[in-house]
């Protein structure tokens, strides 16, 4: 019985390690023509591009295992116009009878309503100092740059949200990273591997866990003709293709397409449906930051995720000189912009 628990005890460890990168270093990936974004500098991690070239991303998140490099600076929702010449984030003012100082900000999602083209940004907050989880819907105001808030959402169901993606004025399907509620018993989850992280369908009338059997569920993006909805698994170092039903309900389609690295947040380019995702190369490095060995970063391009042969593209690689624990990539117009969890982010030129 001493060597079979040693075995597994042995096994699980090596699962982990593999899991979060623990050993993991990459060959560097250069891209021409990139640059910092000036005004970005304490995170950007989540960004949302509009089919408009109007782009939303958090920044400011305070998590209390991680590192920050701006502990004093409020959270904020920046605006960015990939139409100007200049990248240029403006901080977005939010709505009086908002308390702003509730505002950690995660994940984000906007949704466009088709019958008067009212844009809805959603954002996963997590106030300190119990850093819970709430879901902000806010009305952008474009002629004032000002977002309205309309409602915040708690629920059961929606005990550790990562991240969100917008399908109505009113509902989304969020992931929860972890299936646990009690730090320890997150941890263990973590270390042993289990496979209880989900997804949740979320609408006024209607709550219900729609997806499940995952490591960790990170980031998330609808297609973009609606009908599929596209999930990350970090510790799976996954995307995970499935098929959204008219009630709501999600089913596999198709076998995970392997990144081979811990992917993020991720989204979807509206014209060609290629999948980008900005990913971290050892979450052990981000957990547990020194200052004299960072974070790398990295962003994967999934292309034809739908055929037999996806191609998936490592597009861009380092060692953390530049950006440190890149989480999105998000691309307008051969325009590409890469956020990190509490760092710096990047501008490119795609050729």
């Amino acid at each position: 019985m001493g060597t079979l628990l040693k075995v597994i005890l042995v096994g699980a460890i090596l699962g982990f390690t593999h899991r979060i990168g623990f050993y993991k270093e990459v060959e560097p990936v250069d891209l021409p023509n990139c640059q910092l974004i000036k005004g970005m500098e304490y995170g950007s991690e989540d960004i949302h591009i509009l089919p408009s070239g109007l782009a939303f991303a958090s920044t400011g998140l305070k998590n209390p295992q991680l590192k920050c490099f701006g502990p004093d600076k409020p959270a904020e929702i920046l605006l960015i116009d990939l139409n100007e010449e200049t990248i240029h984030p403006i901080s977005l003012q939010i709505s009086d009878g908002y308390d702003v100082s509730s505002l950690n900000p995660h994940g984000l999602s906007a949704y466009t309503d088709e019958k008067d083209g009212s844009i809805y940004l959603f954002v996963v907050s997590h106030p300190l100092p119990q850093y819970s989880s709430i879901i902000e819907i806010f009305k952008f105001n474009s002629e004032n740059k000002v977002l309205v808030h309309q409602k915040s959402i708690s629920h059961p169901l929606l005990h550790s949200v990562n991240d969100l993606v917008a399908v109505g004025p009113e509902s989304f399907y969020a992931t929860n990273d972890f299936y646990f509620k009690t730090p320890a018993m997150m941890h263990l989850e973590m270390i042993i591997g289990l496979k209880k992280s989900n997804v949740v369908y979320y609408s006024p009338g209607d709550v219900r866990e729609v997806a499940t059997g995952f490591y960790l569920c990170n980031g998330i993006a609808v297609s973009p003709d609606g009908k599929y909805i596209y999930l990350a698994d970090t510790f799976g170092h996954t995307v995970n293709v499935l098929e959204k039903h008219a009630n709501w309900s999600l089913s596999n389609v198709k076998k995970s397409v392997d990144l081979e690295t811990l992917v993020d947040n991720i989204s979807v380019d509206p014209e060609t449906g290629d999948i980008w995702a900005g990913c971290q190369i050892s979450l052990f490095k981000v957990m547990f930051y020194k200052e004299d060995d960072v974070p790398g970063s990295e962003v994967v391009r999934v292309q034809n995720i739908h055929s037999e042969r996806p191609v998936v593209t490592r597009v861009y690689a380092e060692n953390g000189s530049l950006i440190q624990g890149s989480s999105v990539a998000a691309v307008y117009k051969k325009k590409l912009l890469v956020g990190t969890v509490f760092h710096r982010a990047l501008y490119c030129q795609l050729e």
